[in-house]
């Protein structure tokens, strides 16, 4: 009877988790290249405002799924901030999307960081299920007409990822 009961413990929070909603759910597959791109409206971690996939047609659009306790998350940040500051003249829109956390978390992560672009939430994981998000990080560009050009679960290096914005900024 012993062991039983840590194993009834298990259970029950499990239970528990799944009740309270802490489960973002079953995630889609991954979108396929040429795909048009799930759309979403998300609201923004400062609190002021929404950010609209759907208006932003006509750029290039790189989003990046974390979460401010993600450690390749983390690594990938600062190279994150250079890429988008030198890619914005050129039209790129980075998005931010943390995923499963609140504001405070996500402003400072974004503050840590400087982040020099708009970071969204996705407290519930709905957005992220749709995009196939499983694990952290999570990569995907978009065109200028809204199809996935390449989806990259993992932590990616800055030469990978300036590699696929440049895809996407010359389309």
């Amino acid at each position: 009877m012993i062991h039983v009961r840590p194993l009834l413990l298990c259970v029950a929070l499990a239970a528990s988790a799944l009740a309270a909603g802490q489960s973002p759910g079953i995630a889609a597959a991954p979108p396929h290249r040429d795909a048009p791109a799930p759309v979403f409206t998300l609201p923004l971690a400062g609190g002021h405002g929404t950010i609209s996939l759907a208006a932003l047609r006509g750029h290039p659009v790189y989003l990046n799924y974390f979460a401010s306790w993600c450690p390749p998350c983390n690594a990938e940040a600062p190279s994150l901030a250079k890429l988008a500051a030198a890619f914005k003249p050129k039209g790129l829109v980075v998005i931010g999307i943390d995923e499963l956390e609140g504001a405070k978390q996500a402003l400072s992560f974004s503050r840590k960081y400087r982040l020099p672009y708009g970071v969204a939430l996705d407290g519930d994981g709905t957005i992220g299920a749709a995009y196939g998000v499983s694990a952290l990080p999570v990569h995907v560009f978009i065109d200028r007409d809204g199809r996935v050009v390449f989806y990259q679960p993992g932590e990616m290096d800055a030469a990978q990822i300036e590699r696929h914005i440049e895809a996407i900024v010359k389309k």
